[in-house]
């Protein structure tokens, strides 16, 4: 373990205190939002993510010595570990180089090899491969070993079974395996072709005939390549240049002088082509696809957060419509907690006639309801239902305005176990136009109830290990869900499962005594939840909102555990919980500053980055903060492609970073692309300017009707 925290500490040059720390904590089941926001004296402030990377690899580090003991064990077994051997194992820095030094000895299926040694080979080929100068020719030594018993009827088939041997020796070794391993992946290319002569148009075009070095190859081409020959159309392999290959493989095997030497080289130039080759290149591509899978997740993550983190539109009554064609669209009235108030299916695709009823139907539930925003979910027929909302808008008189809201996983979700127990008088579709109207109301706590991956602002998700995506995206759900904090008496048990300490189980069991008791009148009541521990509670608590509260620290992110440094803090500062409670503690920042905050944090018994956030907190009670972000674009009008001309400038909003630009809602049905070339400055991938959800100033560059396209760029037009 000392090791291993020796290790973490110069990767992600940290003190080796804080490592062995966060570690600690991790064994002792703490969460990583919980160390994150309420242990940060013991780890330097480090964040959720960067807490994660660490947590991943020390989970890969633990793995390695697992591996290394095993191996050793096996070998052992075996009675051929030697202290060299065993010391070259414990010195392997990957999972890739422990494999290699263990590849001798491991159990394979029957080979030529294996075939070879059974015909008594095995001393013929170890006189020869030892290529001493007294050594008799090759020819002469094989003479010996001629057994038609065995199956050996001439000196060519011995010379031939002993060079099977040589050739798997050479392969098995794991400093020439590790040699080619680092030349193919510093002088390799990727190449891809078309897997029929004539090969129809499609999406994998730009790959029919495509090569780039594999140091240097992006990792979406290769998610790209994988998927296009896993469909038969695409055909991908890894070339070294065979000479410097070759080369490597002879000074690695072959020593002059031997009159064996040119039995070697020939075995050698055999173990390169027919055994190492192939298997390199199964290893560098599963390599690339590791590190393109790796890519793709983080950037999953990435598009994952802002669009969790989007500012809600709270407080409003909206409506929800989910539009189609043949089933109508569906229409939900919610209140501004998220009930809902009034349901309708209206048909505005089906004529003239049933357009116009459908607008006289949302004017009736619209004024009944008082309905403020509208939330349209961008499926099918979207754009003729945004048409008709901004008709209906004009009629209404105003006072009324629009979203174009994703709707991915709302089929998941309104076909989900979850969806029925919570609508279980709904069918599928109104259930799909709550949730829409919902994710406009409150994004997070609506898509926290469909999985993740469902959600649609990765590339590829499909192709991805699922557990280890998985375990990505709820780590991100997690963080999101914790920084924003939960209101213990209105949370839905998807939304209460995401927070620290707390489990689906342990959830399901708070909301069952919220309906059988009432509201939470405390912090302290939940502790009366049935198996909620004392270990869950301090794992929860800070994180759990209790607006009803008579204390107003039940309603912020301070820990229950800081309660007396906060009272404390707020005493010598000359200020009282009440002045919190109504909001008149403007200069506690001021005045905390003025007392010192190393002398402040002493007094109060915390740390400075605790009093810090504890200041923070009693500055703002029941702060959100979303709402610190820009609000998102609500429209009135409507827009189409055949409207935009090159050089008009629009609002649009971030829908989807990806490696090779952006997409962005401009409200005209089409998401628009700004490429990588097109940012307002140079950058090695676009998530270092730009995250999901934020607004931005875009210029038209191009529009294909056709093909439904939209160039963008953020340079202004005459600055190239």
């Amino acid at each position: 373990m000392e090791q291993h925290i020796q290790q973490l500490s110069q990767e992600f040059n940290r003190p080796a205190e804080h490592i062995a720390n966060v570690l600690r904590l991790l064994d002792e089941g703490a969460t990583i939002p919980f160390i994150a926001r309420y242990r940060k004296e013991l780890h330097g402030s480090m964040d959720d993510q960067l807490l994660r990377q660490l947590a991943d690899r020390a989970q890969y580090l633990k793995g390695l010595a697992q591996r290394r003991a095993e191996v050793c064990a096996a070998i052992d077994s075996q009675g051929k570990l030697t202290d060299e051997l065993a010391q070259a194992i414990r010195a392997a820095a990957t999972l890739a180089e422990v494999e290699d030094l263990y590849r001798p000895f491991k159990q394979k299926r029957r080979t030529r090899a294996t075939v070879a040694r059974e015909k008594g080979l095995e001393p013929l080929a170890q006189l020869l491969f030892a290529q001493q100068r007294d050594c008799p020719p090759p020819q002469q030594a094989a003479a010996d070993y001629v057994n038609p018993q065995l199956g050996v009827e001439t000196a060519e088939e011995a010379l031939q079974g002993a060079s099977d041997i040589v050739a798997e020796w050479i392969s098995d070794d794991a400093a020439l395996r590790k040699t080619l391993r680092e030349l193919s992946l510093r002088r390799g290319v990727l190449i891809s072709k078309a897997a029929e002569k004539e090969p129809e148009d499609s999406v994998y075009r730009l790959y029919y005939d495509f090569s780039c070095p594999v140091n240097k190859v992006q990792g979406y081409q290769i998610l790209a390549i994988n998927r296009g020959e896993q469909e038969g159309i695409l055909r991908a392999c890894v070339q070294v240049e065979e000479g410097s290959a070759l080369i490597a493989v002879r000074q690695s095997a072959v020593r002059p002088g031997s009159p064996s030497m040119a039995f070697v080289r020939a075995a050698a130039e055999d173990a390169y082509t027919r055994l190492i080759q192939p298997s390199l290149e199964r290893e560098i591509r599963a390599y690339l696809t590791e590190q393109a899978d790796e890519g793709a997740i983080h950037m999953f993550a990435l598009n994952l957060r802002p669009l969790l983190m989007q500012p809600p539109v709270k407080g409003r009554v909206t409506m929800g419509l989910d539009p189609g064609y043949r089933m109508g669209c569906k229409v939900a009235v919610v209140d501004g907690t998220g009930k809902v108030l009034d349901t309708a299916v209206v048909y505005p695709t089906h004529g003239p006639r049933q357009r116009e009823e459908a607008i006289t139907r949302l004017t009736q539930l619209i004024r009944r309801h008082g309905v403020a925003h509208i939330a349209i979910g961008n499926g099918t027929a979207s754009r003729e239902t945004e048409q008709m909302t901004v008709e209906l808008i004009r009629r209404v008189g105003g006072g009324l305005s629009y979203m174009i809201v994703s709707e991915a996983g709302a089929s998941v979700y309104s076909a989900s176990k979850l969806a029925a127990e919570e609508f279980p008088e709904f069918d599928v579709n109104l259930r799909s136009a709550v949730s829409i109207a919902r994710r406009l109301q409150d994004p997070l706590a609506e898509l926290v109830k469909i999985e993740p991956k469902a959600i649609g602002v990765g590339q590829y998700q499909h192709d991805m290990p699922q557990a280890r995506l998985e375990q990505a995206l709820d780590g991100v759900v997690e963080d999101c869900v914790n920084a924003v904090g939960v209101d213990v008496n209105t949370a839905s048990p998807s939304l209460l499962r995401r927070v620290s300490g707390l489990t689906a189980a342990t959830a399901k069991n708070l909301v069952t005594y919220r309906e059988e008791h009432g509201v939470f009148s405390s912090r302290k009541e939940i502790l009366k939840v049935p198996k909620l521990g004392p270990k869950a509670f301090q794992q929860c608590a800070g994180f759990l909102r209790v607006p009803e509260s008579r204390t107003v620290l039940d309603n912020t992110g301070v820990h229950p555990e800081s309660y007396a440094a906060a009272e404390a803090l707020l005493t010598l500062c000359g200020y009282t919980l009440e002045d919190v409670k109504a909001g008149h503690v403007p200069q506690l920042e001021e005045r905390a500053a003025a007392l010192g905050m190393e002398n402040l944090a002493q007094r109060c018994g915390v740390g400075v980055p605790t009093l810090t956030d504890v200041i923070r907190e009693l500055q703002k009670p029941g702060r959100d903060p979303r709402d610190e972000l820009p609000p998102p674009i609500l429209r009135t009008d409507v827009m189409e492609m055949k409207d935009l001309k090159p050089g008009m400038e629009l609002q649009g909003t971030v829908r989807n970073v990806i490696d090779f630009g952006v997409f962005v809602d401009i409200g005209v049905h089409q998401d628009g692309l700004v490429h990588i070339s097109r940012l307002p400055r140079r950058v090695k991938h676009p998530s270092q300017l730009l995250t999901v959800g934020d607004v931005i100033t875009v210029w038209v560059e191009e529009v294909d009707e056709k093909r439904r396209r939209i160039g963008l760029t953020m340079k202004k037009p005459g600055e190239g």
